[in-house]
């Protein structure tokens, strides 16, 4: 069985290392000072080096280390991925991009012509991962003060709306949150490839959404003996409605030649804890962020009290935003617990680390290939014209 790699590309910045998690030093999270890169100050002025060339370079490092595609996250803090895919697709060749997006701050109908409009200039290279937001102070940011279940019985309504007008038939609908009157997409763009779906979330809600609409049920990573449970509840209810699904884990990493040399990394960044920080990030009704806040006990004598099973470390959130859980240890360890996720059912990864830059080189060539079920060779998108059932090509 192949496995899918995807790199995360660090749409918000990205610092040195875990190390410096404050210090952003590539992009303008923290302006153009000194150090700075991606813009730079250069004799008084910026160097024309901007942010979206720096991604373009990561993307590229990735896709020659070995990854299928990039996610490209979405938050008030980020660029906006729609457009950043649309950049980045001119400097790769088969690299796919993975938008995140919660529907409902688009209409269907122009979420499916921008879809399809992307699939046709790429070759079908578009990738979904929806979410349907966490709720509290990151969600009034966007105006959306629908509360938790509506919100995935929104996101339901809105992938069959989206479904709906793709073949380029006139569709109607008259739903709760959305309504059109003989919809469809213009010639050219009705038929193609409709985006895997990969689709996050938790709650009771979530699953049943996703056991809807998924192609691969996304989850951050948790011990694996939760993540199991959790992969179990979601594959009874989609057996429910005659679907088998897949899964997907979202990883940081910290790989080193050695444990003790990866361990020291973190050990580095254990000086920036930032309880206050995390908990702040972790306001709003999100299950699954409820779900790692209570994996993180309240007395910490040190970082490898947050260890939970082996190179399994739940402390990434108090260093830096984003999930608490990533692995820790030599390459060969990390190869091994991502061997062990396979065998726990998981189909697809998308992994990160600081920088996002080096770190894809090395993950790529140093993890990647240790693996026992190595990641299949890239595959190029479907060319424009081919039946849809045509399988991918190989280089």
């Amino acid at each position: 069985m192949s496995i899918d790699f995807y790199w995360r590309i660090g749409m918000e910045g990205d610092h040195a290392s875990l190390r410096t998690p404050r210090r952003y030093n590539r992009g303008e999270a923290n302006g153009h000072g000194p150090g700075n890169i991606a813009p730079a100050i250069r004799g008084g002025e910026l160097d024309g080096y901007g942010y979206i060339d720096h991604m373009a370079a990561v993307a590229k490092a990735s896709e020659s280390a070995g990854f299928l595609g990039g996610l490209l996250p979405s938050f008030p803090v980020t660029e906006d991925p729609w457009a950043v895919a649309a950049a980045l697709a001119r400097e790769t060749t088969t690299y796919r991009f993975m938008v995140a997006f919660q529907p409902g701050f688009l209409h269907p109908v122009q979420a499916a012509r921008m879809s399809a409009s992307l699939q046709r200039a790429t070759g079908g290279r578009l990738v979904y991962n929806i979410i349907s937001g966490g709720g509290g102070p990151a969600q009034l940011w966007w105006g959306d003060k629908v509360n938790h279940d509506d919100r995935y019985a929104r996101t339901s309504e809105f992938l069959d709306v989206l479904r709906g007008v793709w073949d380029g038939e006139p569709y109607d609908h008259d739903g709760r949150f959305f309504q059109t009157a003989g919809a469809a997409l213009p010639p050219g763009l009705a038929g193609q490839p409709f985006p895997e779906v990969y689709f996050s979330g938790s709650s009771a809600a979530a699953v049943g959404a996703a056991g809807l609409h998924s192609d691969y049920y996304l989850s951050w990573l948790e011990p694996f003996g939760d993540l199991r449970a959790k992969f179990d509840g979601v594959r009874t209810h989609a057996e429910k409605l005659g679907r088998t699904p897949k899964f997907a884990v979202r990883i940081d990493v910290v790989a080193r030649h050695t444990e003790e040399a990866a361990w020291a990394e973190v050990e580095k960044g254990w000086a920036f804890v930032d309880r206050a920080a995390a908990n702040r990030a972790a306001q709003g009704d999100s299950v699954g962020a409820a779900r790692i806040k209570g994996w993180v006990p309240e007395t910490i004598t040190g970082y490898r009290d947050l260890e939970v099973q082996p190179n399994v470390w739940a402390g990434f959130s108090l260093i830096r935003g984003g999930p608490a859980f990533g692995l820790v240890g030599s390459y060969e360890q990390v190869a091994q617990r991502l061997d062990e996720l396979r065998e726990l059912g998981v189909d697809a990864f998308i992994l990160a680390g600081n920088p996002h830059l080096e770190e894809a080189y090395r993950v790529g060539e140093e993890v990647l290939p240790l693996l026992q079920a190595a990641p299949p060779p890239v595959r190029a998108s479907r060319v424009q014209g081919l039946d849809n059932h045509a399988r991918l090509l190989t280089p």
